[in-house]
Parts: structure tokens; C-alpha cells; sequence
């Protein structure tokens, strides 16, 4: 077993720096689990998260094949099947990698209903988090402001304000990562060959499954967890590196979300400053104009809807603050995998390009339609 300390990844000092040569290896929460995979099914959210999981993964492990089913995992959690079914289908949805096994892996279902309690941040200026919850269609809070603007007032209003920005929104998974970090390498820990139960120990490939809320980025590269971590980076399958004790594993991933919230932090002051990287820059309102108000409804890039910058599998579209118009984004226009309407009313939105996920946020009296019109594959 490995006793020796790894330092840290990265340092902040060398995030913040603005040196050449090799960019330094930042540690992001996935996106995907904590925006896309998230189900409002009570009996999917355990308030004592590790005991009662911990007790859920004992009797999953007696299944003679090893993989969960949807009647399995019903029978588990004493579910519907239709609500167990759903839970599987959005874990395979927002999973790093797509599987080719019948059922799902146990510790991927562990990990996915260990982050249902996870609560996403609410738009900062409403004093009631119920009138802004995250579903659609409902009577949206915004409804009596928004009702009372022109389209040219709407998008002068700069509704997104209220709304948490992309590095709120991460720092916020990433507290939520340090805060439970021990009890989820617990839920994938074993007991060391020959030691006590005291000396829990996490093989590589059961460390890789924390690739499901974790990943390392160098620049706009992903780069594989059993790479990024040092006491897994020259093993492979077939010749997997010794299993390392879960304290090593713990304190190394901590530093690492320390230097991530301390690198955010400091991107939210640069950004405060005007002094931000435009790769780092969350993605905001475009001015708008009169002519671009008049050709949204059929000229999709000249509405008020903007692209995030593009940083790989992070980059994502945007759509907001569409009011008493109609705006239809052609294949072209859709960057990323992943797209947000946020704060539309009484309007037509046409998302016309392939898309992985999709957020519907704050809007009412409004149709949306998805679908991959023209493209082949990648439909949503």
C-alpha cells in the first residue's frame, strides 16, 4: 500500500500565473449529474446519505450478475418501476462513458443517489426558493415582470443577474464535493488483504467511478482520472497499480477542490475587475437592438440567445429572456452538448441541432420544441 504524500496537482499560484509552457491541471465538478441528473422522487434522497447506502450497496451485491436493473433497484428501494427505470435511464444519461452491459453498475448507482441531495443554488435576488424551483411549465416567478416589458426592455433588464452564474454554480458543486468527499470514496472503499477493517484501501478501478462527479482538465483537454491521480498515472487494466489507502485518496482530491475554489474565486474578482480571461468569462446578455428583436424570429444568431466559451465538453448554449417573440436556433447555432432556456415568456422557441441535455428555466407561456431537424444522429 502507498504511504507516501502527493502533492497537490496544481497550485493556485500557477493557475493565476500568466507564464507560457504546459497549462496547469484543474480539478471541475461534472456538470452533467449535478444540472441533468438530478430527480424530484423522494424516496430517491437519503437525508443520513452513507449508512443507509452503505446497506443499499450490501444487498445490490448480492445479485447474482452484478449489474442493477430497473425491477432489481425497484425491489431495492421499494419503488415503482417506472420511477426505477427513469433513475437508470438519467444515470446512463449523464454517465462520462457510455456502457455496453446489460444493467448498471453498482457503485455508479450508489454514487448517483448519494448526490440526489444535492440542492441547486436558487436565483439570488427571490427571497422564495419555492416560486423559483426548477420545473416546467408552471407559473413561472417572473411572470408579472416579465409580462409588463417589450421585448427591448426585456433584454435591457439583464434578467440573468437573478440568476446564478456559471462559476456560482460551480463553486457551489465543488463545496458540496469537499463537504462529501469522504462518505463518497467510503461507498467505493475496501478493506486491505490481511489488515483491519480500519485500513480501507480504493483499487483504481473503483476509484475511476468518481469520474462520475469529477474530472481533470489541462487547458481545453480532458485528461483521464487514473492519469491525473498520481498513485494511478503508469497502471492500466492490466497491470492495475496497488490498491492506496482512502486517506491519500481523500487529501488529495481536497487539495485539489481547494485549489478550485480558490482559482474561482479569483476568476469572480478578475471578472468584478474587468481583468478576466474571455475563456474564463461567464457567458452574458448581448445588447440588444431594435433590428436584432425584429429578426429573432427567423435568423437565430441574431437573437439575444450567446454560446459559452469554448472549453471543451463545458461549453454550452444559451437562450433567455425571449419575450412575445419567436427565435429558431439552426444546427450551426447550437455549440456543446447541452443547452439552457432560461426566463422566456410568451414566446416560440424552435432548438432545431442535435443536443445531449436541456434546461428549461423560469419560463411561461411558452412552447418549446427539440429536435435534431436535418442532422443525422445525436438527436435528443
Amino acid at each position: 500500500m502507498i504511504e507516501e504524500t502527493f502533492e497537490t496537482s496544481t497550485s493556485f499560484s500557477s493557475l493565476s500565473g500568466s507564464g507560457g509552457g504546459i497549462p496547469p491541471l484543474l480539478l471541475r465538478p461534472r456538470r452533467e449529474p449535478f444540472e441533468h441528473g438530478l430527480l424530484p422522487i423522494p424516496k430517491l434522497i437519503f437525508a443520513d446519505g452513507s449508512p443507509t447506502l452503505g446497506s443499499l450497496q450490501q444487498r445490490l451485491l448480492q445479485l447474482p450478475s452484478g449489474r442493477v436493473d430497473a425491477s432489481s433497484l425497484a425491489d431495492a428501494l421499494q419503488i415503482h418501476t417506472d420511477h426505477a427505470l427513469l433513475a437508470l435511464d438519467t444515470l446512463a444519461a449523464v454517465l462520462p462513458a457510455d456502457s455496453n452491459s446489460a444493467g448498471s453498475d453498482i457503485d455508479d448507482i450508489v454514487l448517483f443517489l448519494y448526490i440526489q441531495s444535492y440542492k441547486k443554488l436558487v436565483p439570488r435576488a427571490h427571497k422564495d426558493p419555492a416560486a423559483v424551483a426548477d420545473v416546467w411549465p408552471s407559473t413561472s416567478a417572473f411572470d408579472g415582470y416579465l409580462s409588463a416589458l417589450s421585448p427591448l426592455q426585456l433584454v435591457r433588464s439583464n434578467t440573468r443577474r437573478f440568476m446564478p452564474s456559471q462559476a456560482d454554480e460551480e463553486a457551489h458543486q465543488l463545496s458540496y464535493l469537499q463537504k462529501h468527499m469522504a462518505n463518497l470514496i467510503a461507498l467505493l472503499a475496501e478493506t486491505a488483504e490481511g489488515q483491519s477493517v480500519e485500513s480501507l484501501v480504493l483499487t483504481m478501478e473503483r476509484f475511476e467511478h468518481l469520474g462520475l462527479l469529477i474530472q481533470f482538465e489541462r487547458g481545453s483537454d480532458l485528461i483521464p482520472l487514473r492519469q491525473a491521480a498520481p498513485f494511478f498515472a503508469n497502471s492500466d487494466l492490466e497491470m492495475p497499480a496497488a490498491p492506496v489507502s482512502v486517506t491519500l485518496i481523500h487529501d488529495w482530491i481536497s487539495q485539489n477542490i481547494n485549489t478550485a475554489l480558490e482559482y474561482n474565486a479569483e476568476k469572480v474578482i478578475a471578472k468584478e475587475n474587468g481583468t478576466s480571461n474571455p475563456m474564463d468569462a461567464d457567458v452574458t446578455m448581448a445588447d440588444a437592438s431594435p433590428y436584432h428583436l425584429r429578426n429573432q424570429a427567423s435568423i437565430s444568431q441574431n437573437g439575444s440567445s450567446l454560446q459559452s466559451s469554448p472549453r471543451n465538453c463545458r461549453t454550452q448554449t444559451f437562450v433567455e429572456g425571449i419575450s412575445k417573440a419567436s427565435l429558431v436556433k439552426q444546427p450551426c447555432d447550437i455549440k456543446g452538448h447541452s443547452v439552457k432556456v432560461l426566463n422566456c415568456h410568451d414566446s416560440v422557441i424552435y432548438l432545431l441541432g442535435p443536443m445531449k441535455y436541456a434546461i428549461v428555466y423560469g419560463c411561461s407561456d411558452a412552447t418549446i420544441v427539440l429536435g435534431a431537424i436535418g442532422c443525422k444522429g445525436g438527436a435528443l
